[in-house]
């Protein structure tokens, strides 16, 4: 009852942002991201009787407080569905910095449903395992479908849960991401838990929906320059409504605001095609193809920030008995 699996992150490009039901992770609206590559986060799983407690590792460090509330809700799903109580041991490495805005949780819990799954010997579909996930993160639901993907919003599994966007071949092997890391801890989660309290909240509701069938049309026709720069636009959006929480949250630091002037600067006066997103923390994506990636990463690296460059990453999937942790 072992099994290893990897998925990658995801960046949002539309974003959610809040839940009407924090214990499923229940999201008010819809949301699309895009997994990216070779990012990533390998999971170990292994159910064992001999155990007398459940034990979380990631990046070798041992997980407790929240965090292992987290994993052990995931892991008490599946426990409940396999209809097994073994303890669980539990392992995962990330081969990127994480809680900087780059979608470690969203790969994290997708390695993990996806190897607990196959670990308590369940037949599930990605769409079926990403419901799974979306109980540790609701990102992480689209990170098990991977690529371009869809979580549709609902009140219970049989709806809440991610789908495969199907996008032309030159949308996934042409785009190349651009990773400015802009180190600064954040809290995605509070922000999530007081998001209905902004004033912005009902602005952000009345248009996300046009906003969601806009991507979907733009993704599937292949068109680059308007699907990416509706991205841009929806982190503005969503900073805006974090910004107006209760908490005032505010993620971006000054080399931020740097990135996105240096982006905006390429296509205005280099006429490339390159835009920005953001999730929830000071980190950008930088989104151009493959033919301009070499120069937007210079220019980004130029605010003084690390970079790499990464490009569409698959859904999450089973490794290999030889690839295991321990």
């Amino acid at each position: 009852m072992k099994a290893t699996a990897k998925a990658h992150p995801i960046q949002g490009l539309v974003k959610y942002h809040g839940m009407h039901d924090h214990e499923l992770r229940l999201p008010y609206h819809d949301s699309i991201s895009i997994c990216t590559a070779p990012s990533h986060t390998k999971t170990t799983v292994e159910f064992d009787p001999s155990l007398s407690a459940d034990r979380y590792i990631i990046d070798g460090e041992e997980v407790d407080g929240r965090g292992a509330e987290r994993i052990r809700g995931v892991v008490d799903h599946v426990r409940e569905l396999a209809d097994i109580d073994h303890r669980v041991r539990f392992e995962s490495e990330n081969s990127f910095p994480t809680n900087i805005g780059f979608g470690s949780s969203a790969s994290g819990f997708a390695a993990a449903a996806t190897a607990l799954v196959e670990a308590a010997g369940l037949d599930m579909t990605r769409p079926e395992i990403s419901t799974v996930a979306r109980r540790g993160s609701a990102s992480a639901a689209r990170a098990v479908t991977g690529a371009y993907s869809h979580l549709r919003t609902g009140m219970d599994d049989a709806d809440c849960r991610s789908e495969r966007i199907e996008v032309p071949d030159e949308l996934e092997d042409d785009l190349r991401i651009v990773a400015g890391m802009v180190p600064s801890y954040k809290e995605t989660e509070a922000a999530h838990e007081e998001a209905a309290d902004s004033h912005m909240f009902e602005s952000r509701m009345a248009h996300i929906h046009g906003q969601i069938a806009k991507m979907r049309d733009r993704l599937r026709s292949g068109d680059f320059d308007s699907a990416f720069e509706l991205a841009e636009h929806d982190s503005l959006s969503l900073a805006a409504t974090t910004m107006t929480g209760p908490a005032g949250w505010v993620y971006w630091q000054p080399r931020t605001i740097e990135i996105f002037n240096t982006v905006r600067q390429l296509r205005e006066e280099e006429d490339l095609p390159v835009y920005f997103s953001v999730d929830t923390g000071a980190s950008v994506y930088i989104n151009t193809t493959a033919e301009y990636a070499d120069r937007v990463e210079e220019a980004v690296a130029e605010c003084g920030v690390e970079t790499r460059v990464w490009e569409v990453g698959g859904p999450a999937r089973v490794l290999d008995g030889d690839e295991a942790l321990f």
